[in-house]
């Protein structure tokens, strides 16, 4: 029997959520809430705003899953993982059939794994990180929590990031890299240098633009 879930959230995000879900066919996607009614998506019915969550998991439904983008900062992720957590939902990694996650992988709850995402052995993601569409982790790597990995993305043998990083679209880290916590790598950069001052990098190499306000 297929365990019941809710999306959080109603936009571009989690509708690519509600796909993976439905192609996993491990779970029956009740429906989403949101701060507004979408219509259906993928054929899936909106529930309500997140006042409503308390009764969604007295009604018998436990899981839920993070239907919501992250864009420079995990802030409004955590807060709603936060109020997940208090009232009791378990908070799954979902990970797509159509990525490849080789053997010797731990992936943290709350974590997604999105189409065409190669991860390779010995690779550790912490909890709430989204591994997004067509990006390569290759062997050893450690990536922290709340940290987003966008479309595209390359990184290469034994990579370390911290929590709360965005690697932009099209990016590429070198071997043996270290990016620190709270740090934004701009689209289509290239970083080739450990990474000590948090703040905003772009450009091939990435160089340091500013700090993040």
């Amino acid at each position: 029997m297929k365990e019941k879930i809710i999306v959080i959230g109603g936009g571009g995000h989690a509708k690519v959520i509600i796909s993976i879900l439905k192609k996993q066919k491990k779970y029956e996607v009740v429906g989403y809430t949101d701060i507004s009614d979408n219509g259906l998506i993928l054929g899936i019915q909106f529930l309500g705003s997140d006042e409503k969550l308390h009764s969604l998991f007295d009604s018998g439904i436990q899981n839920a899953a993070i239907g919501l983008g992250q864009i420079k900062t995990a802030l409004h992720r955590r807060k709603i993982v936060d109020v997940l957590k208090n009232i009791g939902f378990k908070i799954p990694a979902i990970i797509s059939p159509k990525s490849i996650v080789n053997e010797d992988v731990n992936i943290g709850n709350g974590t997604v794994v999105m189409d065409g995402v190669v991860i390779n052995s010995g690779t550790s993601i912490g909890e709430f990180s989204i591994i997004n569409t067509n990006s390569s982790v290759d062997h050893d790597c450690k990536i922290g929590s709340f940290t987003h990995i966008t479309p595209g993305v390359t990184l290469s043998g034994e990579v370390t990031i911290g929590d709360n990083v965005l690697i932009g679209t099209g990016a590429s880290v070198i071997h043996q890299i270290k990016i620190p916590d709270n740090t934004i790598i701009s689209s289509g950069s290239s970083v080739q240098m450990d990474i000590e001052k948090v703040g905003i990098y772009r450009g091939v190499p990435a160089e340091f633009v500013r700090e993040i306000n």
